[in-house]
C-alpha cells in the first residue's frame, strides 16, 4: 500500500503555482496556518487537493496517529537505542511521571540560578557554556536571539575544539567572576571535556584558588560529573530520554535561563507546549508540523530535491539555520528504515542556508536561475528587533516578500541570460515578534516537522550512530599514529602531527 501511495505522489502532475493561485481564490487562506504568533503559508508550494489526498492516506498507512500518541505517551519509539523521546515531557507534555520529574530537575535548576543571582557563587558577571552539537547549537540560537537587550550576564558558548574559539570566547572575561557551564549528556565528549580541562587552567592560571568551584554540569549521567570534579550541589541532570538535539528544554538550557532569566526560560517552554497541543490535537489538513513534512517529502521523494534552504530574514534568528541542520539531518539523514531493513529511497535532504538579505547577494543567483530545483523557506518577525529607522525592516520585509513572489512568479526573456524560469517553491513563517514564546513555538514546530518526516519514510529519527566512526577512527590515530590507514591518510598524519 505505501509503495503504491508514493507511486502515486510521483505520477501526481500539479499545476504551476501561477495556475494553482488563478484556479483557487481561496488557496492562500487555505494554505496559511496562524497558531501562537506565527503564520505558517505554504501557498507557494506544489501542493493541491490531490496531493494533500495522497499524503493523508501516507500519514493513515504509516500510522502516523499511533505515532504522535506513542511519542507523547513515554513509549520506546527510539528503537535502536531502546528508549523514549520525551523532550516534550520538559515542556510539560507527556507521561505524567515524565513530566513531574522533568519539572522537579527544572526547580533544582532554578534553585541555582536563583543562588547565582544572591551571589552565593560569588560576584558573578559572566557564563561560559561549553557543549558541542545539540548540547550548544540550542543554547547559542537562544541567546543570540533573545539576549541582545535583556541579558542578565555576559554569556559566550564554545563548541569547537580549536583552542581559537575558547581563546575569544574567555578574552574578555573575568576568570573570578565566570561560572563554567559543561554541558554532554554522557560527560564523556572528548572535545567538550578538553575544551573545559583548558577554562579550568585559564582560571588557575588567572589565580582562581579553586576553579572547580566555579563549575556547573549538565548532564544525564552525574556520577560521571562527580568523578571528573563536580560537586553534586553544582550538578543539573536531565533524562536520558532527552535526546541531544532535543534538549535545550531541560537543564541544557541553563545559560539561557541564568544569562537571561527564568521567567524568559518559562516562557519559551510554554510557546513549546502550545506548539506540542497543536501538532497534539489539530486535524492533520490544520496541522502546521504535518503539512510543512508533506511539502518536505513531496519535493524530496517525488522531484529529486537534495537540498532545503532556509533563509531568516531576521539577524535576530541568524543561527535558526546551524541549528536546524542538525535536528533535520541527524534525525533523518538515515538510510535504513525502523525495522532495520533499507530504505530505498531518499532520506532528508540537505538542509542549508543563511541570513537576508546578505544571503541575495551571494546564493540567490542559483536558486532564481540555476538548474537545480530548491525549495525555500522564509522567516521574518513583523516586528523590528531595533529601534532605527522603520524603513530598514519596511526594506527587510520588502526583500523577504519579493523573494518568495519572484520564485513563483518568474520573468521570461527572450535573452535566456535575464530569463527567470519561475514555478519555484517558497514557504514563509511570519513571525508576530521574535519572542520566548514564539522562539519556543518555532522550534517546537521544526521538532515536530522533522518527526513527521521520519514517520511517513520509516526511520528512526532519535538515533545518530553515522557520527561515531569518525570519532572512533580519530581514537585510533591518537592512539596508534599514521599506521594502518590509507596511504593518504597515513602521508596526512605524518605531515602534520609526525609521530603522535
Amino acid at each position: 500500500m505505501t509503495d503504491n501511495l508514493w507511486t502515486a505522489l510521483e505520477q501526481h502532475q500539479p499545476q504551476s503555482l501561477v495556475n494553482l493561485f488563478a484556479s483557487d481564490a481561496n488557496r492562500v487562506r487555505k494554505m496559511t496556518i496562524e497558531q501562537m504568533g506565527l503564520r505558517f503559508d505554504l501557498s507557494k508550494t506544489h501542493l493541491d487537493d490531490a496531493a494533500f489526498g495522497h499524503f493523508a492516506k501516507l500519514a493513515e498507512d504509516m500510522q502516523l496517529h499511533a505515532a504522535k500518541t506513542a511519542l507523547f505517551s513515554g513509549a520506546a519509539i527510539n528503537v535502536t537505542e531502546g528508549r523514549a523521546a520525551e523532550h516534550a515531557a520538559e515542556r510539560g507534555t507527556g507521561d505524567a511521571d515524565s513530566v513531574a520529574y522533568a519539572r522537579a530537575l527544572q526547580q533544582r535548576m532554578r534553585g541555582l540560578v536563583e543562588a547565582i543571582d544572591a551571589g552565593l557563587m560569588g560576584d558573578i558577571r559572566h557564563i561560559l557554556h561549553i557543549g558541542i552539537g545539540g548540547s550548544a547549537l540550542g543554547p547559542k540560537l537562544l541567546i543570540d536571539a533573545l539576549g541582545r537587550d535583556g541579558a542578565r550576564y555576559d554569556v559566550k558558548v564554545v563548541s569547537n575544539i580549536d583552542g581559537a574559539a575558547l581563546t575569544e570566547a574567555v578574552k574578555d572575561m573575568d576568570p573570578h567572576k565566570t561560572i563554567v557551564a559543561v554541558a554532554s549528556k554522557t560527560f564523556t565528549t572528548t572535545e567538550t571535556l578538553l575544551n573545559a580541562t583548558s577554562a579550568m587552567e585559564w582560571m588557575r592560571d588567572g589565580g582562581v584558588a579553586d576553579p572547580y568551584a566555579q563549575f556547573v554540569a549538565l548532564t544525564a549521567y552525574p556520577d560521571k560529573a562527580i568523578i571528573w570534579g563536580i560537586d553534586e550541589s553544582r550538578i543539573l541532570p536531565f533524562n536520558e530520554t532527552v535526546g541531544g538535539r532535543y534538549s535545550l528544554w531541560c537543564s541544557i538550557g541553563f545559560p539561557v535561563a541564568l544569562g537571561l532569566g527564568w521567567a524568559v526560560y518559562q516562557e519559551l517552554l510554554d510557546g513549546a507546549a502550545a506548539m506540542d497541543a497543536h501538532f497534539r490535537n489539530a486535524e492533520i489538513m490544520e496541522n502546521a508540523p504535518s503539512l510543512a513534512a508533506f511539502a518536505d517529502l513531496y519535493y524530496a521523494q517525488t522531484k529529486a530535491c537534495q537540498t532545503r534552504a532556509v533563509f531568516a530574514y531576521d539577524e535576530r534568528l541568524r543561527l535558526l539555520p546551524d541549528y536546524l541542520q542538525q535536528l533535520e539531518m541527524e534525525s533523518n539523514g538515515k538510510s535504513v528504515t525502523a525495522e532495520g531493513t533499507p530504505l530505498g529511497r531518499h532520506s532528508a535532504p540537505v538542509t542549508w542556508g543563511g541570513v537576508g538579505t546578505d544571503a541575495q547577494h551571494a546564493v540567490f543567483q542559483l536558486l532564481h536561475q540555476g538548474t537545480h530545483l530548491i525549495p525555500v523557506e522564509f522567516i521574518a518577525s513583523k516586528t523590528p528587533g531595533h529601534d532605527f529607522d522603520t524603513a530598514h525592516h519596511e526594506t527587510l520585509l520588502v526583500n523577504c516578500f519579493a523573494q518568495g513572489a519572484a520564485l513563483m512568479a518568474g520573468q521570461k526573456s527572450d535573452d535566456l541570460a535575464r530569463n527567470y524560469v519561475g514555478n519555484r517553491p517558497s514557504t514563509t513563517i511570519l513571525l508576530d515578534d521574535v519572542t520566548p514564546s514564539t522562539l519556543g513555538a518555532l522550534i517546537a514546530f521544526y521538532e515536530h516537522r522533522t518527526f513527521v518526516n521520519a514517520v511517513l519514510l520509516g526511520i528512526n529519527p532519535f538515533d545518530q550512530f553515522g557520527v561515531e566512526l569518525g570519532k572512533h577512527i580519530a581514537k585510533r590515530i591518537s592512539d596508534n599514529g599514521p599506521s594502518g590507514f590509507d596511504p593518504s591518510t597515513s602521508a596526512l598524519i605524518a605531515a602534520a602531527l609526525g609521530d603522535i
